[in-house]
């Protein structure tokens, strides 16, 4: 099936009333924000990383995301045993993999988790989704050097390769599942790449709609639609009001709250195909 308008505002409305529990292993830079922007959205977050529970945590909640972008053994011992658990359970899996390609250890990392178990979705950059893909890509920190139409290809590659759906984020953000499908939605503003956390975000934002729609494809699709309308809308109306983007974090989780069917619908640039 297709996304279309309507069925995406309908996986809103389902967190909103569902308010599922999306265990979370990210990083120190965005926890905050991350579980925030979850609250503001209707789901219920959890941020816990101890690997003496994680194993619990995983099999209570509604989805998993893990986010590679402060590690340490610990943390990695940590996401790989949550993943397991996850997949025997058969909940959703949202893999985020910060800065991939930037060093071995952060590419060591995902191979890792990528052996204990496949996610059901993996969202990062274009240049982390080529590093994941296995093709060079300079990755500068945590930032993407590439634009996300460059990694198209090898992201349906990776998709069918892992089966799982693949978003690359960017100007235009690219999802991409196995059987084919591809969404490319432009909404969104360049001061959202000046926020630390949205794009991490994302990621939790995908954890929390894979609860409760069951096609990740379309759930991915609608996660990352709501969040680029929420974040067109918040840029221009700080900009008119003159505010920079320390204004934006606040009015961004205020659209994560707020948004209406009206501005969503109207507002929404969505392309569908194969």
């Amino acid at each position: 099936m297709q996304p279309t308008p309507d069925s995406l505002w309908a996986d809103v409305l389902a967190v909103r009333q569902q308010q599922p529990l999306v265990h979370n292993i990210t990083n120190f830079v965005v926890m905050n924000y991350n579980a925030n922007a979850l609250l503001a959205l209707g789901a219920a977050p959890v941020m816990a990383h101890a690997r003496e529970e994680v194993v619990d945590m995983a099999g209570i909640a509604q989805a998993l995301v893990l986010n590679i972008g402060t590690l340490e053994p610990r943390w990695i011992e940590s996401m790989r045993l949550a993943l397991q658990k996850a997949r025997e359970r058969g909940i959703p899996v949202v893999l985020d993999p910060v800065g991939a390609g930037a060093t071995p250890y952060r590419n060591q990392a995902v191979a890792e988790l990528l052996e204990a178990g496949n996610p059901t979705v993996l969202r990062g950059n274009a240049s982390e989704i080529l590093s994941v893909a296995g093709v060079a890509a300079a990755t500068r920190g945590v930032d993407s050097s590439a634009a996300s139409d460059d990694a198209v290809r090898a992201a349906r590659e990776l998709a069918s390769r892992l089966d799982a759906v693949v978003c690359v984020s960017g100007a235009t953000d690219h999802v991409l599942a196995p059987d084919g499908r591809h969404a490319r939605l432009s909404n969104g503003h360049v001061w959202m790449t000046r926020v630390t956390g949205v794009g991490c975000s994302a990621s939790a934002l995908i954890g929390a709609f894979s609860a409760v729609q069951p096609d990740a494809f379309h759930a991915t699709t609608a996660a990352m639609a709501y969040l680029g309308v929420v974040g067109e809308v918040a840029a221009e109306q700080v900009q008119a009001a003159g505010r920079g983007v320390g204004q934006l974090q606040i009015a961004l989780l205020d659209g994560l709250q707020l948004l209406d069917a009206a501005t969503f619908l109207a507002r929404l640039r969505l392309q569908t195909g194969n």
